[in-house]
């Protein structure tokens, strides 16, 4: 992991001692904080892109949104903050214009990639779009993104002895999902951490070595097995947009929890109504189309190859609820104009 956040857990592990009750309450309570906020930048946002309505109702969404609440103490990882982080690029993206804009949103920038290094994939299309309706001012966010993640990879090179820029986890991430014993959210029997064979040759032949063998075993396997890797794609794609469930509707019947009930259903019409924003965004011909279709079309793509975890889809959940809000505003409008126009009996 790149790290912001192990460091803010190493801070409170030294306030609060390691793995204690207070040191618990301590990282779910920065969770809280860092969600509750989320509200803040959103709205924001959303007031800038489409005004007042629809900022108002994104910003309702993520404050009764089962993960914003559930996350924050369920997941002791960065998901919280991700999102947090998330919502501040959007808005400064939108906002972005003048020297010191432009050094806020590098800084962000920065930040959000030290804090979750799978944001950069978003980083061409989002920082690209704000860069081409500024000026030369972006050259000044770029600079400021590199000197912010430059530490990290000179200690990287120093540990490794070769050029991370953020982590280097991938291999793994791909060959945990494409085996023959690969799963559609997490293998958990075959990862390092708990599997003492994989520990011990991770050991044996270190890190760096020990992902390029993953990384190998995953692309000679996928070619071979379309099938099956397919199959596990799909149960990703239902899992990353269900709240975490690949075969949903079953596991509703068999459960009694409400996760089932709330959790799955809130984030299914939250997926469907995004997709309702980015489509009518793009017959709009919006010029936010772009920075905000990127967040659900373009960053899961990894994770329906390799795994699916419910909290990854966290960090972009704000955009996912502002382009519903976005979503629910245009489809009550077209509904108004539709009764508006029946004709009236004399």
């Amino acid at each position: 992991m790149t790290p912001v956040y192990p460091l803010l857990l190493a801070g409170i592990f030294r306030v609060f001692g390691l793995y204690t009750l207070q040191a618990f309450l301590a990282a779910a309570g920065l969770n809280v904080l860092f969600s509750t906020l989320t509200c803040v930048p959103l709205y924001r946002a959303g007031r800038r892109m489409f005004g007042v309505g629809v900022a108002a109702t994104a910003a309702w969404l993520w404050a009764v949104f089962p993960n914003a609440i559930l996350l924050t103490y369920e997941s002791m990882f960065e998901g919280s903050l991700t999102a947090l982080l998330v919502a501040l690029l959007v808005w400064s993206a939108v906002e972005a214009g003048s020297v010191r804009s432009w050094v806020l949103h590098g800084l962000l920038w920065g930040l959000a990639l030290m804090t979750n290094a799978s944001l950069v994939v978003l980083f061409p299309l989002v920082f690209g779009w704000a860069a081409l309706r500024g000026s030369g001012r972006p050259l000044v966010a770029a600079a400021v993104l590199v000197a912010c993640c430059a530490p990290w990879t000179i200690r990287n090179y120093k540990v490794f002895h070769e050029f991370v820029p953020l982590r280097s986890v991938g291999g793994l991430a791909l060959w945990l999902g494409n085996n023959e014993q690969g799963a559609s959210i997490s293998p958990d029997r075959l990862h390092p951490i708990l599997n003492q064979a994989e520990r011990d040759h991770y050991t044996e032949v270190g890190e760096m070595e020990y992902m390029r063998e993953k990384q190998a075993l995953a692309m000679a396997y996928i070619p071979g097995h379309l099938g099956h890797v397919a199959s596990l794609a799909v149960e990703r794609f239902v899992a990353f947009w269900s709240g975490g469930s690949p075969h949903p509707w079953q596991d509703a019947m068999r459960s009694r929890s409400a996760r089932f009930f709330i959790v799955i259903p809130f984030n299914l019409l939250a997926a469907l109504l995004a997709l309702a924003g980015v489509l009518l965004l793009g017959r709009e011909r919006s010029p936010y189309w772009v920075p905000l279709s990127a967040f659900p079309l373009v960053f899961p793509l990894v994770y329906y190859l390799a795994l699916a975890h419910a909290r990854y889809k966290h960090p972009i959940d704000p955009v996912v609820l502002l382009l519903a809000a976005f979503a629910l505003s245009r489809l009550t409008k077209y509904r108004e104009c539709a009764v508006t126009a029946l004709p009236t009996s004399k």
